[in-house]
């Protein structure tokens, strides 16, 4: 049952009431059961510039786009660094847990990294149902400070001035390549009703552009002025009259003008307004005479939501040219709230967003132990979360300490995790400062936030197609890494029905053995596999009768990557300074210190020593016995004689080959692949690099057919056999699993390191933590060592609560000798 309720404006001038009918808590709770299942993810990294061969840390948020709160959804994120050329240059398999997960890239030269522009995309294969409205995108600075720097950016051959509004796409063209857009409040102009038309101007690069200008009628009488007032945005008032165009003269910084039609006048029509007053919201629907005339008493619906949530809804006749009512915002969650008007047929008449801003009542602080250290002394830092209660918040933290390298950084500029799942991920393009509009420090934030959402306000999101979300959801949700195919058979493609497959995964000495058999089209699934890094996959399959037969078709294991659209756009003078002066900075640094690149305490990558010799690797954990040939070693006639010379207490002739201990023959491979006696009878001794015998527990991995042992045979590059004939039965190939995170490497100078005593430590990110949670205290203590440069230091907090609450905070101290 519906509530109504009375919203009553008493000002110094009447002002009709309204009454809408509120949906209620039982209606919208049930909608939220219905609605699709939308993920949004946000990505915290280290710091927005790095120099080439330094690593970029992150920590990704996974959530339920409806209401923020970390979602246990898909398991698999896919992140990507794409090149100013708009190429993807590496791809992270990230895992998801709760909704969390982080990972990094080293920005090594061998990835093709030049300074310049880059974009960090992430997505889930479950997002790219609906398109490219929840991808998570953006820009990194790649500087390189000791090299000579040829900063790349996307140019686009044929810009053009293009100066255009959204109803007719008027165009004038001019080398100035000013993009200037007009934007009526509700969506259109309407004939003798007062509106506010905003406005945003842009260059070819999409940033914002000042202009001032006049509005002229049909007669070229001049009506009102206009300025841009903040990132090239504005509004003016406009009441068009009877029969009349408009059309604007702008002039531009550069003192270049342009003559830009207005959006057409509609004679009959309804548009809707939000205005602020004492700090209320006040919704006006107006309309004129003429639509009145036509359509007395008209029923007009009123539908509020927030991310596709309805918490507002009501119907009224409309009886007069203007009717007001408060929007209730204390029933709506913090976020960009879309207001539609809609008429008795259901057809939407005008719309308009709206912000809406909350008191959480939650205190989250950060406080050093000191507000200067000396070079290379410890930091306590001290993380306080509580809600206004005083009880511990349950959240989610990522943190990380940079060297500001001489350099004020305007948090304005960049993207935090409030700016991004509040604003940024419900607005289409890019947003100029996003940061700018949740900074309390500037006055009219929430002004210029309104003038945004006027003009760069989606039109076609997603969010404006639901419920019918749910009919393309093509991609399916991964729950984790699914190796999927058929079996056919050898002759034609006729599928092999009750095959047993067998699959074994040989990853970091841990082994996991599978089994499926395949149904009436031959398909097999191993689905929601967990498995990091690079792993060995065996494949074998047999029929009902235990013989090997059948061929291996299998499916791709991950999905073609998303088109990409980026394009790295030339930075405005003052971004392109900041960035100069950095280099400048970080290449003074590094001569103060009197240290090459090379001779830099950065990040400390491990890896294993490369071998001298060509010896492949074991692929199946311990042999309990090996032989690798030498070069001045004994020569053998055949491969018979080799096994029996070569390993211990195996029996072997042209017919076959067991341990001593068994009565069957154990399990041959060569190169990963099962084989016969008239394959292995076929490979050259001079071929054969290493191999291994495993006749103990160890033969397990192989299932049933390790039950006699098993005898591995590694070639020279990979041969295998020299015969035509080929195994179809049987794959051994690499496969990739979630990418193997490393640790942050933070120096412990309480106990000295002699490999690191003639190295400068002049680290860029001193400390990065992607997983933080207050105890049950709403405390948490963290602690890490500074450089050894005379800098400050810039702390940068983000996180979210269990609840859905993004957190950003920021803190600095110095370090100073």
């Amino acid at each position: 049952m519906t509530k109504k309720l009375f919203y009553l404006l008493v000002f110094f001038f009447s002002i009709p009431t309204i009454n809408f009918a509120q949906q209620s808590g039982d209606s919208i709770q049930k909608t939220k059961i219905t609605i699709p299942e939308i993920e949004k993810v946000y990505l915290h990294t280290d710091n927005d510039y790095y120099s080439i061969g330094e690593s970029l840390w992150y920590k990704a948020y996974s959530v339920y786009a409806y209401t923020n709160q970390l979602f246990d959804h898909s398991k698999i994120l896919y992140v990507e660094l794409v090149s100013p050329e708009s190429k993807i240059i590496s791809c992270n398999i990230t895992n998801l847990e709760g909704g969390l997960g982080h990972g990094d890239f080293i920005l090594a030269d061998s990835l093709g990294v030049k300074p310049g522009t880059y974009q960090l995309r992430a997505y889930t294969n479950w997002m790219r149902n609906y398109g490219d409205d929840f991808i998570f995108k953006k820009e990194i600075r790649i500087i390189s400070p000791n090299k000579d720097n040829t900063i790349l950016y996307q140019e686009n051959d044929n810009t053009k001035t293009i100066a255009k509004n959204k109803k007719d796409n008027s165009k004038v063209e001019d080398p100035a390549a000013i993009l200037i857009d007009f934007f009526p409040e509700g969506g259109s102009l309407l004939e003798e009703v007062i509106s506010n038309v905003a406005f945003k101007a842009t260059d070819s690069y999409g940033n914002p552009m000042e202009i001032k200008g006049t509005i002229y009628d049909t007669t070229d009488k001049p009506i009102t002025l206009f300025k841009s007032i903040h990132d090239g945005m504005g509004k003016f008032i406009l009441q068009p009259g009877k029969d009349q165009k408009y059309y604007a003269k702008v002039t531009t910084a550069n003192n270049e003008e342009l003559k830009i039609n207005l959006p057409e006048v509609q004679k009959t029509g309804y548009t809707l307004s939000i205005n602020s007053i004492d700090q209320k919201k006040v919704v006006t629907i107006k309309t004129n005479a003429a639509t009145l005339n036509q359509n007395p008493d008209a029923d007009l619906t009123l539908i509020c939501t927030t991310r596709g949530i309805t918490y507002f809804e009501g119907t009224q006749p409309l009886k007069d040219p203007k009717l007001s009512f408060i929007l209730p915002e204390e029933n709506f969650p913090e976020g960009i709230a879309q207001v539609t008007l809609y008429d008795k047929l259901s057809r939407p008449q005008s719309e308009r967003l709206v912000y809406i801003e909350k008191n959480n009542d939650i205190t989250v602080s950060l406080s050093t132990d000191k507000k200067q250290y000396i070079p290379k002394e410890k930091v306590n830092l001290n993380l306080s979360a509580k809600d206004k209660q005083g009880n511990p918040l349950i959240a989610n933290f990522s943190i990380a300490a940079t060297d500001t390298n001489g350099i004020n950084e305007n948090f304005d500029n960049t993207l935090d995790i409030c700016s991004y799942f509040l604003m940024a991920s419900d607005i289409r393009g890019k947003v100029h400062k996003p940061n700018y509009y949740f900074n309390h420090s500037n006055p009219a934030r929430l002004f210029h936030l309104d003038l945004l959402l006027l003009t760069q306000g989606w039109r076609d999101f997603v969010w404006k197609k639901f419920p019918n979300l749910h009919k393309s959801q093509n991609f399916k949700v991964e729950k984790g890494i699914s190796i999927t195919g058929k079996v056919e058979n050898l002759i034609g493609t006729t599928a092999k029905e009750n095959n047993q497959v067998q699959m074994i995964l040989l990853n970091n000495k841990a082994t996991a053995m599978l089994n499926d058999t395949t149904d009436v089209n031959g398909k097999f699934e191993f689905n929601n596999i967990v498995f990091k890094g690079t792993a060995t996959m065996l494949l074998n399959t047999k029929n009902q009768k235990g013989k090997n037969r059948g061929e291996f078709v299998l499916d791709s294991i991950y999905n073609l990557p998303m088109t990409v659209d980026f394009k790295a756009f030339k930075p405005l003078n003052e971004e392109e300074n900041q960035i100069t002066q950095l280099e400048t900075n970080i290449r003074n640094k590094n001569i103060l210190f009197n240290i090459p690149e090379e001779n830099q305490l950065k990040d400390v990558i491990i890896t294993a020593k490369k071998k001298k010799d060509d010896t492949p690797e074991s692929r199946y954990g311990f042999a309990d016995f090996t032989y690798i040939p030498e070069e001045k070693g004994p020569r053998f006639s055949n491969i018979f004689m080799l096994l029996q010379m070569t390993i211990p207490n195996v029996t072997a002739t042209v017919n076959s080959v067991r341990f001593n201990r068994y009565n069957g023959p154990p399990v041959i491979l060569v190169d990963g692949i099962e084989t016969d006696m008239d394959l292995l009878s076929s490979i050259s001794i001079d071929d054969i690099a290493k191999i291994e015998a495993i006749k103990g527990p160890g033969a397990a991995i192989f299932g049933s057919q390790g039950a006699n042992g098993a005898i591995i045979i590694y070639t020279k590059m990979g041969k295998g056999s020299t015969t035509s004939k080929k195994v179809f039965h049987s794959i051994a190939m690499p496969v990739n699993g979630y990418q193997n995170t490393r640790f942050f490497y933070s120096p412990d100078y309480s106990k000295p390191n002699p490999l690191e005593k003639d190295k400068a430590d002049i680290r860029n990110t001193l400390y990065w933590n992607p997983y933080i949670q207050p105890d049950e205290k709403g405390s948490a203590t963290i602690s890490y060592y500074n450089n050894e440069v005379d800098t400050t230091v810039n702390i940068d907090l983000e996180g979210i609560t269990n609840n859905g609450i993004p957190i950003v905070v920021k803190s600095s101290y110095q370090i100073k000798k």
